[in-house]
Parts: C-alpha cells; sequence; structure tokens
C-alpha cells in the first residue's frame, strides 16, 4: 500500500508540472505549516493553492476540501480552506488531469466533485464539469520496487 504522503507528493509534482506547462509562474512556500501547498503568479497576481488528490468515481473527480485535524491536539476535527487559499489544484490518476478550481466555485463541505461524464438525467444547472478545470494532463506511472541504489 502506498503511503499517504507520497500520494500528496505526486498530486502536488503533477499539480507543479500542469501550471508551468499552462504559463503560471510557482512559487514554493518554504516549510510545512502553510495551509497552502504553493503560489501561483498570473501576470504578477498572486494566488494561493492547495493541491488535493482526486479519485475517480462513478463518472466524478471526488476529492476532499478540507484537511484532517484529529492527530493534532487538541482534536479539532476537520478544517476547511476558506479565508485560506484561493484555489485548488487536484491531481486524478484516473483522468491523467489537473484540475484549478478557484474556491469560491464550491460549497463550504468537505468534498466536491467534478463530473468527467454527464450525468444521466442530462442536468447542467448545479453541476462543475471536470473538462471547466482542467488545465493539463500529466501521466505518472505507479509506484516502483526500489533498485538498491
Amino acid at each position: 500500500m502506498e503511503h499517504p504522503k507520497d500520494i500528496g507528493d505526486r498530486s502536488t509534482l503533477a499539480s507543479i508540472i500542469a501550471l508551468r506547462e499552462a504559463g503560471y509562474g510557482v512559487l514554493l512556500p518554504f516549510g510545512e505549516n502553510t495551509r497552502y501547498d504553493l503560489v501561483i503568479d498570473a501576470n504578477g497576481r498572486l494566488s494561493r493553492v492547495q493541491c488535493k488528490t482526486g479519485r475517480l468515481e462513478r463518472g466524478a473527480v471526488v476529492f476532499r476540501t478540507a484537511s484532517s485535524y484529529y492527530h493534532h491536539p487538541p482534536n479539532t476535527g476537520a478544517r476547511h480552506y476558506r479565508g485560506q487559499v484561493d484555489y485548488f489544484a487536484v491531481y486524478c490518476r484516473g483522468t491523467s488531469a489537473v484540475y484549478l478550481i478557484p474556491i469560491r466555485d464550491l460549497p463550504p463541505n468537505y468534498s466536491a466533485c467534478l463530473r468527467v461524464d454527464a450525468p444521466r438525467n442530462n442536468q447542467r444547472r448545479r453541476v462543475r464539469f471536470a473538462a471547466d478545470y482542467e488545465i493539463g494532463r500529466v501521466a505518472i506511472g505507479g509506484p516502483r520496487a526500489p533498485s538498491g541504489a
């Protein structure tokens, strides 16, 4: 089983590659105690970005919009990112795509989804389509056995 930190690192790396290819400048904060993983520069405007891993489930990319703080005393549960980030960059290995979603486009829930497949009932209102947020494709292979080197 792959370690969650490795999964998150892969999503961050894929997001950086896609953002650079899309023309954004990418800045990395020093240390681990920020609520955002990177900062993007779009024509001199800086925006905070939280990287997330999406999973393809039933025709949609599903991702968390809150972080777990159960392991931090006091056990405060999940914390959302409102007011602390401007965008989520979501990498989904199932689609090989990176999506850049403004936090204002998401409900204040603890998870969100982007539709990859059209809804069966053809509903379009209040549906976030993945194609509207896709900024690039990055194919990253799975975990590899250590070479011993």
